[in-house]
């Protein structure tokens, strides 16, 4: 069988469509080769949106990390809303990416305990979405042995059990075992009413608790008859909060310079101090504050504090006014924390 092959010249209606189909293949090429991205913006974008790619972070700023997957200032949320804190003036969360092989998604919370007679907060990792479910069970579950060893004690008694916690309306409704109103007397009953209410509003959706113990409302709490005809907020607590209360960072943190402290004070002319110990006991930082609102009303403050460590190690984070009277020193609440140069 012989083959032949034509050479006849190719008729100019061909030819118009393979240098056309050539022009395209090159222009291809060459777009791969270039790594073309249409519609792509700086280094690090993701490609065709010109928007910045997701990053996570790691619960840190202002030189605070509490090994958080939110950025600290206020709590994570639980689903559909957030059930959390109203401090005035503090930026929302960063919503942290789901763990790597997709399980449950830890948040960082605050629990409150007890500083002396005050109310002082302690870091907690809950699992979302039940954030507000699972600081006021981390709560029950009491101080650690290093916030004991650091004299954070609770009142709430040993056992007692959350049944639910239902939000409604900036309101929640917390649900105890009856074994929270036993024993102890008008301050120790004050005490875990304001220990609850501190964790609950702690959320950016929760400004106000209402108590029922094994599903009974409660509007005469223990022996003593603590009056709970409504909802309670931290303002009802004024009493149990220190005169400057520091929220972040909370003890055994680990911080660098510049740290973020933020929280609140009620102190005259709303003029505070916030003094930094390095761990060879050195001050590292001795600042002067300023809350929103002083002298019988709360205001919040946050600042940003450079300070210079000789040393790493356990430090300590203090706050305190200078009395007008004598010009002496007056200490409203200190925190253990991890110092770094």
């Amino acid at each position: 069988m012989r083959t032949e092959i034509s050479t006849k010249p190719i008729s100019h209606r061909l030819r118009r469509p393979i240098v056309l189909a050539a022009a395209a293949l090159l222009l291809s090429s060459a777009a791969t080769a270039c790594g073309t991205d249409t519609g792509s913006g700086a280094p690090g974008t993701t490609p065709g949106t010109g928007m910045p790619g997701t990053s996570n972070t790691d619960g840190s700023s202002g030189g605070t990390t509490g090994g958080s997957p939110t950025a600290p200032g206020r709590d994570d949320t639980t689903a559909p809303g957030r059930d959390g804190t109203t401090t005035p003036g503090t930026p929302a969360p960063t919503t942290p990416l789901p763990p790597p092989g997709g399980g449950p998604r830890q948040v960082r919370a605050s629990v409150y305990f007890l500083h002396g007679e005050k109310v002082s907060p302690a870091p907690r990792s809950v699992t979302a979405p039940t954030t507000a479910a699972g600081a006021l069970r981390a709560l029950l579950a009491g101080p650690s042995r290093y916030e004991r060893d650091h004299r954070r004690t609770t009142a709430i008694p040993s056992g007692t059990t959350l049944h639910s916690v239902v939000v409604d309306r900036k309101v929640a409704t917390v649900d105890l075992s009856g074994r929270f109103d036993d024993g102890g007397g008008s301050l120790s009953m004050r005490a875990r009413l304001a220990q609850v209410v501190f964790t609950a509003t702690r959320f950016p959706t929760i400004e106000k608790v209402r108590f029922e113990l094994d599903g009974k409302p409660v509007t005469s709490f223990g022996g003593e008859g603590i009056l709970l005809n409504g909802p309670v907020g931290r303002a009802d607590f004024e009493d149990l909060t220190p005169l400057v209360l520091v929220e972040s960072p909370l003890i055994g943190d680990t911080i660098r310079t510049p740290v973020r402290v933020w929280g609140s004070a009620n102190t005259f002319e709303a003029t505070f101090r916030l003094k930094i110990t390095d761990a060879a006991g050195r001050t590292a930082a001795n600042i002067y504050g300023v809350a929103t609102s002083g002298t019988g009303t709360r205001g919040t403050f946050d600042v940003t504090i450079p300070y210079k460590a000789t040393r790493s190690g356990a430090g300590l984070l203090t706050a305190y006014w200078d009395s007008p009277e004598d010009g002496h020193a007056v200490i409203e609440d200190t925190v253990p924390l991890t110092v770094k140069r």
